[in-house]
């Protein structure tokens, strides 16, 4: 496994929902809280940031070009080149509340969640956007929803609700992505660190950003934990495959709410980390909306 080191010292408020788009060969993320979303091309070393009119957090490619995207005020489309955002399906959030994590599964649904901006205070809600344009709400009373991934067979959904400290596991139904049977899969508690954003590999294992606690955690298929890679910032936030290969864990960061202090020994906090583990990520399906 090669070490993980900043390859963008982005210094963002929240970085979260990093995602890779293979035609283009860049990985995607934003900083939710900055207006933000950035680019980086691995090959060449280019990148680039785009200012935004609302506050985005996750994207999957689309297969007309660009990426869907969710919003404070629902989806939009994203032009990756001219940079113009449009919004495709309002989405009542309710107020105060905003978009926060978010995956595409294998079968090509957009999954995306919300929560309340004043730390998660009022709970959320998990959405399911289906390729032909519907989205409907499947799950609530979830304070702070992330993860959102799926297993390789697209039978299973993760979704963590960091302010409980706990990871859940759903039963996915393969034609109509009706959830079922959700359960702990594993939590945190007792520790510093929250499960934030997460990513899935070939092999089933679910790789955690853990906020708070300075780490990246693989959980096996039954929860438990199979190896931990230290991190130089104490917030990351989410992590995503990419790279010609997929062989590349791309993670965010955060640099919200640290003191002076803090920010002196982590420095590179709110910055894009990657690393290689030794194992690749799920290709997944372009949005067909």
């Amino acid at each position: 496994m090669e070490s993980l080191s900043c390859i963008v010292d982005s210094r963002d408020v929240l970085g979260e929902g990093p995602v890779w788009e293979p035609v283009s060969g860049r990985v995607f993320w934003f900083d939710i809280k900055g207006r933000k979303l950035h680019w980086h091309a691995p090959e060449d070393g280019g990148g680039g940031t785009w200012d935004l009119p609302l506050r985005c957090s996750a994207a999957a490619p689309r297969a007309r070009g660009g990426l869907i995207v969710a919003c404070e005020a629902g989806l939009a489309a994203f032009d990756t080149e001219t940079g113009d955002l449009e919004l495709v399906e309002a989405v009542d959030l309710g107020v105060g509340f905003r978009s926060n994590d978010g995956k595409i599964d294998v079968g090509g649904r957009f999954w995306w969640s919300s929560m309340d901006d004043d730390g998660g205070r009022r709970p959320g809600a998990l959405f399911r956007t289906t390729g032909d344009g519907v989205t409907e709400k499947v799950l609530e009373g979830i304070h702070i929803p992330n993860t959102v991934s799926c297993s390789p067979g697209g039978d299973r959904l993760y979704v963590a609700d960091s302010k409980l400290q706990t990871l859940f596991v759903h039963d996915v139904d393969p034609h109509t992505g009706a959830l079922s049977n959700g359960r702990v899969f594993a939590d945190t508690k007792g520790t510093d660190g929250a499960p934030d954003g997460s990513a899935v590999d070939v092999e089933g294992y679910l790789w955690n950003a853990q906020w708070g606690a300075w780490r990246i955690v693989r959980y096996a298929p039954d929860g438990t934990i199979d190896r931990i890679v230290e991190v130089p910032v104490a917030q990351p936030s989410s992590c995503a495959f990419g790279g010609p290969d997929m062989a590349t864990l791309f993670v965010t960061s955060a640099r919200e709410g640290l003191s002076a202090e803090a920010l002196a020994r982590q420095p590179q906090a709110g910055g894009l980390f990657a690393f290689r583990p030794g194992v690749t990520g799920l290709s997944l399906p372009s949005f067909a909306g």
